[in-house]
């Protein structure tokens, strides 16, 4: 071997999440004991003086077995634990270590990947550890420093370039019952939407709908631009209540980037339901038409996490599902989103019967950006196509049982005429501009 060989510089190995994990290992941790075991936690003994609210434990069971757990409640003897998983081989005196808080540790290879809450790898490939750890439960941006709105997105669908115009920085809803187009038009937000990049919660959602989503929803353009983090409907409600909560946190990674970053939850309302059962089973009383008094203020905490950023840092533009039950629309995760945020959209289950897709209902929907997000004529195109649908709406039964005479009213008889172009524009779904999409509406009303 040369000199000139040996004097060969070494390539540079990044050694940083190396370092991280290194540093993240505690010489010490406290032990304590189960004390109790119950259907639901475990109580444990020896950890009052140490563990705080939120922080991990790993519970050891029989043959080897391991089970994480979170720390619920804290009373003076013992510490409640919520375990992820069934409690099967566990035993009184079984030793418990603490963890200490629940972190993960988003980075810039977690784009076009499939992830758990934890950030564990979903999809069979390495996951390089992130240098930087991050709470999942954290504070908004201060109020009085977030920028207002900002300008209006292209998001693909017609309906959303014109008449409920979605712009950067803004979080709406979008409620719909079980099988309504929901999930197709999530997807459709995902590929086409400006933004950096796409983050998406699945939350409780069956095992063959996550490969479904990912393969032909997305596709490979739009996985390759996402990070999925998903807790499938077989975890358990501790599991499935962290997916809203590390998507949110890993959205708020990027937007301190100054990225740009697409949220869409699916659904808030499977994520309220985990934290029902996790609250129940602490002792919370179920108060609020079956859910605890505190879920309000869990999910308006996590809606508030979203929205513009304030100084140097990117937007959270967010979508938030919301399964509602029975197509009720009124039920208490729809009733309290629709308070909190900057707009919503119904789907409604009879659009959908008669085949048109998106099924949204325009006359109950709501986007709160306008008037400020279109210009003065097109303000105008949109409260007069609104007005055509309202008078069609009212006057539908009467027409379709024949008992409307043309001539009887003349905004109805528009109405009628116009009605089949924009029921049509309400389904267009193929990529356009907003300048296109304005341009077909006013080719409708005109």
């Amino acid at each position: 071997m040369t000199c000139s060989q040996l004097e060969k510089p070494v390539s540079h190995i990044d050694l940083s999440a190396l370092s991280a994990d290194l540093q993240s290992i505690s010489p010490m941790r406290p032990i304590g004991r189960i004390e109790r075991i119950r259907d639901d936690r475990v109580e444990l003994s020896g950890l009052t003086g140490f563990a705080a609210l939120g922080d991990q434990v790993t519970l050891k069971g029989q043959e080897g077995r391991k089970l994480r757990g979170e720390i619920m409640r804290i009373d003076p003897d013992v510490v409640h634990v919520i375990p992820e998983g069934d409690l099967d081989g566990f035993t009184a005196q079984a030793p418990a270590l603490l963890d200490g808080p629940f972190r993960i540790t988003p980075s810039e290879d977690w784009i076009g990947r499939i992830l758990d809450s934890a950030g564990r790898p979903l999809d069979g490939r390495p996951m390089p550890r992130g240098t930087l750890s991050h709470p999942i439960h954290t504070l908004p941006p201060p109020a009085a420093e977030r920028r207002s709105l900002g300008p209006r997105l292209e998001a693909g669908v017609a309906v959303y370039n014109t008449l409920l115009p979605l712009v950067r920085g803004q979080r709406i809803g979008l409620f719909a019952g079980s099988g309504v187009g929901k999930t197709t038009l999530l997807g459709n937000f995902a590929r086409h939407v400006d933004a950096d990049l796409v983050v998406l919660a699945l939350v409780g959602e069956r095992g063959r709908e996550l490969r479904d989503f990912a393969e032909d929803v997305l596709g490979a353009d739009g996985l390759a631009r996402s990070v999925i983090i998903t807790e499938t409907s077989d975890k358990s409600p501790l599991e499935r209540a962290r997916a809203a909560l590390s998507a949110m946190t890993v959205a708020e990674f990027f937007r301190d980037q100054g990225k740009h970053v697409l949220l869409l939850i699916d659904s808030v309302s499977r994520h309220a339901e985990a934290y029902q059962e996790l609250r129940l089973s602490l002792g919370e009383p179920a108060s609020f038409r079956g859910y605890p008094p505190s879920l309000a203020h869990r999910l308006m905490a996590l809606a508030e996490r979203a929205g513009p950023g304030h100084g140097s840092a990117g937007d959270i533009t967010a979508v938030f599902s919301v399964l509602v039950q029975g197509d009720d629309m009124q039920e208490p995760v729809a009733d309290l989103l629709r308070g909190v945020l900057d707009g919503h959209t119904v789907l409604d289950r009879k659009i959908a019967e008669r085949g048109r897709f998106p099924a949204v209902d325009l006359l109950r929907s709501v986007s709160r950006s306008l008037p400020r997000a279109a210009t003065q004529e097109e303000n105008s195109l949109i409260q007069e196509a609104r007005a055509l649908l309202g008078s069609y709406d009212r006057a539908e039964l009467m027409i379709q049982s024949g008992l409307y005479s043309k001539g009887t009213d003349p905004q109805i008889d528009r109405a009628i005429a116009c009605w089949p172009a924009l029921d049509a524009f309400l389904a267009q779904t193929e990529p356009e501009t907003i300048a296109e999409s304005f341009d077909r509406l006013r080719g409708i009303l005109t």
